[in-house]
């Protein structure tokens, strides 16, 4: 019978978010997650089969706490821009997991759906909100929440490095600006007249 570990999985991978959240990714290792618990490594892979196992974990706790910031926008309106807003603020306070859920290499990664995929309930929140808010269609609602989230995963990035500084005015321009501009393009008829010239990257 196996030795009864002395965490579960959720107080370790609990652990192991505040220290990627804190110190970034490379620091998770098995020796210094077992030093943030006061443990030797062996309960860890007591949990867990290996460290990638436990950064499995890790990635999926930071997109829920993604989701939180994103469940936030519901409470004030336009829900839509608030949670670009959100968005923004998670790479503000949270870099270092902002980088992990969202600059990580994903060689799966083919298109714009796989995004959707990954963000699961926000982006089902962001879709229903332009259908239902701004009488577009499925399809146009995914053709302007792609627009928005590219503008803003830019400001998001900028900021999680350092690299640039805004003022919530600026962003709060810069995301309204984005969003008026990409639906008026869509609600005047000319998106239905573009053709899309196929190409290599």
């Amino acid at each position: 019978m196996p030795p009864k570990p002395k965490y579960t999985r959720e107080e370790i991978t609990a652990a192991a978010l505040e220290l990627a959240a804190e110190k970034g990714i490379s620091a998770l290792t098995a020796r210094d997650l077992g030093a943030a618990l006061g443990i030797s490594t062996r309960p860890i892979f007591t949990a867990f089969k290996n460290m990638d196992d436990v950064l499995a974990e890790v990635r999926l706790a930071a997109i829920a706490r993604f989701n939180e910031y994103a469940e936030k926008a519901k409470e004030y309106s336009p829900v839509f821009k608030q949670i670009g807003l959100q968005m923004i603020l998670f790479a503000q306070e949270q870099p270092k997991l902002f980088r992990l859920t969202f600059m990580s290499e994903k060689p799966e990664a083919r298109s714009f759906d796989d995004v959707i995929n990954n963000l699961g309930e926000t982006a089902t929140l962001c879709l229903d909100v332009l259908q239902k808010e701004y009488g577009l269609s499925a399809e146009n609602a995914k053709t302007v929440f792609e627009h928005c989230w590219v503008s803003t995963f830019g400001i998001c990035v900028l900021i999680a490095t350092r690299a640039c500084a805004f003022s919530i005015d600026e962003i709060s321009d810069l995301l309204s600006r984005e969003f008026h501009a990409i639906l008026t393009f869509i609600k005047s008829g000319m998106a239905d007249n573009c053709t899309v010239i196929p190409h290599k990257l």
